[in-house]
């Protein structure tokens, strides 16, 4: 399909499959070779990053385990500025490498909240892989280490990415045309 509707939105295909694939497969290995003494800790941010970290998990091949944590930004089309922690991380965390799994920084303030609280738990290190970033729309200072791709500024659902809770089960990335 190469567009779709979700409510009242008509969306066209931006990123397929193969391409995501394709770089999530990179950043796996760029993973492996950069914490493969370190046994991390992955926190998968949900819900958007499911799919993300389901596809990165198949190509890590260090030693590790995985998390999940729940936080929510987003109402709709656009971002509340109000960051709530629906589920924490139960772990100790204290001198452990940590690798934060997410779906879609763009303004940052999610990611930023969630370095500082994980901060607060006393980690040897923080990395970020994210499988998308909004260059553009970032309005905070951030590391990170692990990008799939670099996006314009524009609003996407599919691969794990959602309008309103729709549209995260499409395996390709789809842009709003309306």
């Amino acid at each position: 399909m190469d567009t779709i509707q979700i409510k009242d939105k008509h969306f066209t295909i931006s990123i397929r499959e193969k391409d995501i694939q394709k770089e999530v497969i990179r950043v796996a290995n760029e993973i492996n070779r950069d914490l493969a003494d370190d046994q991390p800790l992955f926190l998968s941010v949900l819900n958007g990053s499911f799919m993300f970290t389901a596809d990165l998990m198949k190509h890590i091949t260090i030693p590790c385990e995985i998390s999940f944590v729940k936080l929510a930004s987003y109402e709709g089309t656009s971002s509340t500025g109000t960051i709530k922690e629906m589920i924490g991380v139960n772990e100790d965390i204290e001198g452990r490498t940590i690798v934060i799994v997410e779906d879609i920084v763009d303004t940052g303030f999610t990611m930023q909240h969630m370095l500082e609280t994980l901060a607060k738990r006393n980690p040897k290190k923080v990395h970020i892989a994210s499988l998308l970033v909004k260059p553009e729309k970032l309005q905070v200072d951030l590391d990170i280490e692990y990008v799939a791709m670099k996006i314009p500024n524009d609003f996407i659902v599919g691969y794990g990415l959602d309008y309103d809770g729709f549209g995260r089960n499409y395996p390709d990335i789809y842009t709003v045309v309306d």
